[in-house]
């Protein structure tokens, strides 16, 4: 756990990655000064509430992609060192959906790296659909 840990912490390596298990990397983040946030995805306007909710977004959030990136890129009101998002249900999105949800992630991650803050969005993906980066090596 400790070499996962130390991997979430490296702004350099924030991006937007894929990995089987939920528990190792709750566990990895559990008393670390990263915010950890769970979203299960249930379809587009489902998800960006579900991601405004879990990172306590401003009132002004305008529920839409473009807006998501501008939430994303500032999170002034977090006080986390880093962030680690955790995506569940991919299936329920369309791919053009899934593609832009990636795209964004990807830019808030870039974003965050330029700045030494780490930024990681996972998805949770045991088949191993998705064409991402593996997180870790799974045992």
């Amino acid at each position: 756990m400790a070499k996962l840990l130390q991997r979430l912490q490296d702004p350099k390596r924030s991006g937007v990655y894929r990995s089987g298990r939920v528990d190792e990397i709750a566990e990895a983040v559990s008393g670390s000064s990263l915010g950890l946030v769970r979203i299960v995805i249930n379809g587009k306007p489902a998800l960006l509430r579900a991601i405004a909710k879990a990172l306590e977004f401003p009132d002004w959030f305008g529920e839409n992609w473009d807006a998501l990136e501008d939430c994303l890129t500032d999170l002034s009101w977090c006080e986390a060192d880093g962030h680690v998002l955790l995506f569940e249900g991919i299936g329920a999105l369309a791919l053009d959906e899934r593609g832009t949800l990636i795209e964004v992630l990807a830019s808030a991650a870039q974003f965050w790296a330029g700045q030494g803050k780490p930024f990681f969005a996972v998805f949770i993906d045991p088949g191993r659909a998705l064409e991402l980066p593996d997180l870790f090596r799974e045992a």
